[in-house]
């Protein structure tokens, strides 16, 4: 018994000599961890100042680039109420009918179904200048009912002072300043829209090329609406403020001064 005692004295002063070294070496690998640690969040910290000064950056070459030369603004036009004109040219006519004309002109006929805009004609938003317009509520037909009439009448006094050409010229200009955002932003576009003519392919600038039947341009401006909104999704642009018809108008809210996270 008394030399099993010791055999097991002299196995448990191994074991604690062993349970010393694993416990400097567990000493040596917190201290290796807490360093790690550490730098780690000193990295951290520097990536963080340096995502914060690009965003900045980026956010100043968009102020720049949408106030020099993609410069966007609401044009407010002046037009009177058809029911106050009315009214005026019949004494006679009803309240009723003053009130069906006044909700008349608040809706629109848009892709088969009828839509309510409180400022439907009253507001418009241009781009690069105050000669090329959109309307507020998304309403491009006057695009198609000039494609449709060229079809059947060809004369100078089209090719002129036609609203279609402002709303193609806006148009194309919008993609133009949508993919260069994309470029600064550094994000992905879930649509591709070509906005320069490459010469070792025959393709056709969007809106700007030719005269788009009905269905590709109603397809291109999907996908336009669809990029722009893509972009403030990923700047966290208030999602109240956003309509998805509403082309420019979400361009504003995405090019804004007041969009805090502009530049992530």
């Amino acid at each position: 018994d008394t030399e099993g005692l010791l055999r097991i004295k002299e196995e448990n002063q191994k074991h604690y000599r062993r349970a010393q070294r694993h416990q400097e070496k567990k000493e040596k690998i917190q201290r290796h961890n807490r360093r790690l640690g550490e730098l780690v969040e000193k990295k951290t910290h520097e990536l963080k100042t340096q995502y914060e000064h690009l965003a900045n950056l980026r956010r100043t070459h968009i102020l720049e680039l949408t106030s020099v030369i993609f410069p966007m603004e609401e044009v407010k036009t002046s037009m009177r109420d058809p029911a106050d004109v009315s009214s005026e040219s019949d004494n006679a006519m009803t309240s009723s009918t003053v009130s069906k004309l006044a909700e008349a002109r608040r809706t629109t006929y848009l892709s088969g179904r009828w839509v309510c805009d409180d400022h439907n004609g009253d507001t418009s938003i241009s781009i690069t200048g105050p000669w090329i317009i959109l309307p507020n509520n998304g309403d491009y037909s006057a695009y198609y009912s000039w494609v449709e009439e060229k079809k059947t009448t060809q004369g100078p006094d089209m090719e002129h002072n036609n609203p279609a050409h402002t709303i193609s010229a806006a148009l194309c200009y919008a993609t133009q300043l949508v993919n260069t955002l994309s470029l600064i932003l550094d994000v992905n576009l879930p649509k591709k829209l070509c906005n320069r003519q490459v010469k070792t392919q025959q393709r056709n600038l969007e809106f700007c090329g030719e005269n788009l039947s009905r269905h590709r341009f109603t397809r291109a401006v999907k996908k336009l609406n669809a990029n722009i909104l893509h972009l403030c999704f990923s700047q966290h642009v208030n999602l109240d403020l956003l309509h998805p018809l509403h082309t420019l108008r979400n361009l504003m809210y995405l090019v804004s001064p007041d969009t805090e996270n502009l530049g992530r």
